[in-house]
């Protein structure tokens, strides 16, 4: 009897003292400290695309300085000014420019690329099965990729418009801004806190394209498939958006506020638009975000 019960006392603290917790998993697994958003965003900026997306990014207003340089003079102004009649008079004015030209597709481009390619790129590579056999969580996988995707996406629509303003103002001086349109002036000083604003309502009307390319990349394996899909709904919006028989329903298409941002650079600032787009973008991400985490957890990574 004692024999029986000390071999069963042995058996009963075998699998703590032997590689276990009690629970099934390993001595100091924590689900919580599975793939840090630090190792993430090195991982990420190792890849070529973001390097090289990135770098295209800052070296754009530098491309558009150099055009205006060598097509100074030739251009013929229309009768009201545009936003490119105005882009040589100082560095407000000439980000403004380099903003309203790369919002409308090459943010878009960018911002794709780094949502679309998050989890899609990893089962391209056959290692999206290897981080969830480490064993990571899935929510805790798919929100660290959200989190670090969102981050890049972010770096690229603020480094642009910041490296413009200060291309611009080292090619052009720093001066007040004129408005589109009506060549009214607002003083640099007060024009500068509204530009921020202008930055930070560009970031969050690019939500839904980030959200419907994080949506693709869960449900493919192909990363080109996740990037395209999300530029082609800005397409399809950009055309509907001109079919004016739509009447107020082009108002729910995530691209019919992109340029609402121009009213904050206005004499006298409307934000109602923005506000607007504010509305729509999120509300349409937030459901594309909660049906990508509702696919990835029914998603089966080994077939």
């Amino acid at each position: 009897m004692s024999g029986a019960n000390g071999s069963g006392a042995a058996v009963a603290k075998s699998p703590a003292g032997r590689g276990s917790t009690g629970n099934g998993s390993a001595p100091g697994y924590l689900p919580g400290r599975t793939l840090p958003l630090a190792v993430e965003f090195v991982r990420q900026f190792r890849r070529r695309r973001t390097l090289v997306m990135l770098g295209l990014l800052l070296a754009l207003p530098w491309i558009l300085v150099a055009a205006f340089k060598i097509g100074a003079g030739s251009g013929q102004p229309g009768s009201t000014l545009r936003v490119s009649d105005l882009a040589t008079e100082g560095g407000l004015n000439f980000a403004a420019f380099a903003l309203s030209v790369s919002a409308g597709f090459l943010l878009v481009v960018a911002v794709a690329l780094f949502c679309g390619d998050t989890v899609a790129g990893e089962a391209s590579w056959s290692s999206l099965r290897y981080l969830l056999a480490a064993p990571i969580p899935r929510d805790r996988l798919l929100r660290q990729k959200l989190i670090v995707a969102m981050g890049y996406s972010a770096a690229a629509v603020i480094c642009l418009p910041l490296m413009a303003l200060l291309a611009g103002t080292l090619a052009f001086g720093w001066s007040d801004i004129r408005v589109p349109g009506t060549g009214e002036t607002i003083a640099a000083l007060d024009a500068l806190p509204r530009f921020g604003v202008v930055i930070a309502y560009a970031l969050v009307s690019q939500f839904v394209v980030a959200s419907l390319a994080f949506l693709l990349s869960v449900g493919t394996d192909s990363p080109l498939g996740a990037v395209g899909g999300a530029v082609g709904l800005v397409i399809v919006s950009n055309i509907l958006q001109a079919v004016e028989t739509l009447g107020p329903l082009r108002e729910f298409l995530p691209t019919f506020w992109n340029t609402a941002w121009l009213d904050a650079l206005a004499p006298q600032p409307d934000y109602s638009g923005m506000i607007k787009g504010v509305a729509v973008s999120v509300t349409y991400s937030a459901i594309l975000v909660a049906l990508a985490f509702r696919r990835f957890r029914r998603k089966d990574v080994v077939s």
